[in-house]
């Protein structure tokens, strides 16, 4: 695993723990879910720019599927 996947994982990962907190907290089910992915899918995907690419399709899941 190269420094490059590393830490793009550490940082999408810290994302998804922040979407994680604010799904639990306002009972919405998107933002928890999408943060559960963002936390998860770093340790099965080594190429950086997959990574990167689901990483911000996880991300703007929320704000296009809001309840």
């Amino acid at each position: 695993m190269s420094e490059a996947a590393l830490l793009w994982g550490v940082l999408v990962s810290s994302i998804g723990v922040g979407f994680c907190i604010y799904g639990k907290r306002q009972q919405a089910p998107i933002p928890l879910l999408c943060g559960i992915g963002l936390v998860v899918f770093p340790y099965f995907v080594p190429n950086v720019a997959a990574l990167i690419a689901i990483g911000i399709v996880l991300c703007a899941i929320p704000y296009f599927f809001r309840r």
